[in-house]
């Protein structure tokens, strides 16, 4: 059993020229969504997780909230694919937990695929967990959805 737990990061700075999209960081409501997430996740994980995130400012401030190591992994920026995260989570192979702190689309395309949805992908609102379980029964792999949460609701 592998359980994959996507977190979009919170809300961040608008685009503006001149401004590196990877270096926009956190608004102060992203900060606050961010922390509420977290809180949640803490009580939820458990120990021994993999947390991988892009390198981009805002999904390190993110992953960050948690207060947990985690590690910076290219394949995660923005415009990469599904196969892209799924290979670097170790899907469905590996056993244990690995939390991805990424972006949209990516993380609604990968949603969509496991969930073998007709749609492109999901809709994933800033700051949300969508939480995944790979599982075998009668020797048929199966994706659950165990849970979806967003920081409004915290």
């Amino acid at each position: 059993m592998m359980d994959l737990i996507l977190w979009r990061h919170a809300e961040a700075e608008d685009p503006s020229d001149g401004v590196d999209d990877l270096a926009r960081g956190l608004t102060q409501r992203g900060e606050k969504q961010a922390a509420r997430m977290a809180a949640w996740l803490d009580r939820q994980l458990p120990e021994g997780l993999r947390v991988l995130a892009s390198p981009a400012r805002r999904t390190e401030q993110t992953a960050s909230a948690l207060g947990r190591k985690f590690k910076m992994r290219a394949e995660l920026l923005p415009g990469g694919t599904p196969q892209d995260l799924l290979e670097l989570a170790q899907w469905p192979r590996a056993k244990g937990t690995v939390l991805v702190v990424g972006h949209q689309p990516m993380l609604g395309q990968t949603i969509a695929q496991l969930m073998g949805l007709e749609a492109p992908e999901c809709v994933v609102r800033k700051g949300a967990v969508w939480w995944l379980r790979q599982r075998q029964r009668l020797d048929q792999s199966q994706t659950v959805l165990i849970a979806v949460q967003s920081p409004e609701l915290l």
